[in-house]
């Protein structure tokens, strides 16, 4: 029978998220493709740091332990490496007992397109280019900010997730963009009962729900929270959206414009997925946070 990843949460990873590969991306945007990959063959028995990803992968990787999570979640490694430079990758892999047995090396280009090749539901990475590709192509992305590491002292995978521009669509955000907060208040109470459309992470939302739902909700190892700018009245639509697509999300923080860091160090957030820059730039100094590089505020700052 031929292997398939059905019924499994499929995460792509480069190899820069999830190791510390600053010293040798530094010899080659010094020193040329050739020096690089000197350097990472003189250096391949050294083990690699932690990258800001690290984390996420180690409590991603660890459901699989669990009874009713064995073999439902798969990480994949992509990678701008040769097989040959990223050797030092996967010795690294090895070193730190991560169950990472799939891999691209893309040999010096870009690995986006295989994120459409392995059906992966969420792809990390340094590389803000290779996310926008694949946001583009119509899958869950983000590019890992470097910042604060929250210490977990138990196994549960805390995700939190923004709402316009990452679990829905940004139609809501473009209305507040053009118009303003009244208007964006006054749609929001008129379209109460009409579902938002689903975002980028739509799918990788519904991929952690369903692995979720193998578990006994005192036994889960995954909590997900929405952590959104939106207050009352605008709630509602997002509340019944949730509902249509039968999606449970475990914490909602209706925050009316606070700033989201404190409340995702409360939640104890593993990683938090955001489309606003400004607003991942602010909660990486509690917690990692992911840019969706997605939307009507990434289009304006890309001239678009």
């Amino acid at each position: 029978m031929p292997v398939t990843f059905d019924g499994k949460l499929v995460v792509a990873i480069s190899s820069r998220a999830l190791f510390n590969l600053g010293d040798s991306h530094r010899v080659y945007m010094e020193e040329g493709l050739e020096a690089f990959q000197d350097y990472q063959i003189e250096h391949e028995d050294d083990v690699l740091s932690p990258g800001d990803a690290f984390p996420l992968v180690q409590k991603l990787l660890a459901i699989n332990d669990l009874e009713e999570g064995r073999g439902r979640v798969e990480v994949i490694l992509l990678s701008r490496n040769s097989s040959d430079t990223g050797l030092r990758v996967f010795n690294s892999i090895e070193h730190y007992g991560l169950p990472i047995i799939r891999a691209a090396f893309a040999g010096g280009a870009s690995p986006h397109r295989y994120v459409s090749a392995f059906g992966a539901h969420l792809f990390l990475s340094t590389d803000a280019d290779d996310v926008r590709e694949v946001l583009n192509a119509g899958y869950a992305a983000a590019t890992i900010l470097s910042g604060a590491q929250l210490q977990q002292q138990d196994d549960v995978l805390r995700i939190a997730f923004d709402g316009d521009a990452v679990l829905f669509s940004d139609e809501s955000e473009q209305i507040f963009q053009s118009g303003g907060l009244a208007a964006f208040t006054e749609n929001e109470k008129r379209s109460a009962r009409t579902p938002l459309s689903g975002g980028p992470f739509k799918p990788f939302l519904t991929a952690l729900h369903q692995l979720q739902t193998s578990f006994a909700p005192e036994r889960c190892p995954i909590r997900t929270a929405l952590v959104t700018a939106r207050s009352a009245p605008a709630h509602e639509r997002v509340v019944r959206t949730l509902r249509e697509w039968n999606i449970r999300l475990d914490e909602s923080l209706f925050l009316g414009g606070l700033p989201k860091g404190e409340f995702l160090r409360a939640f104890g957030a593993d990683v938090f997925f955001d489309d606003q820059q400004g607003h991942c730039e602010s909660a990486s100094e509690h917690v990692a946070a992911g840019h969706v590089p997605h939307g009507i505020a990434n289009r304006k700052k890309q001239g678009g």
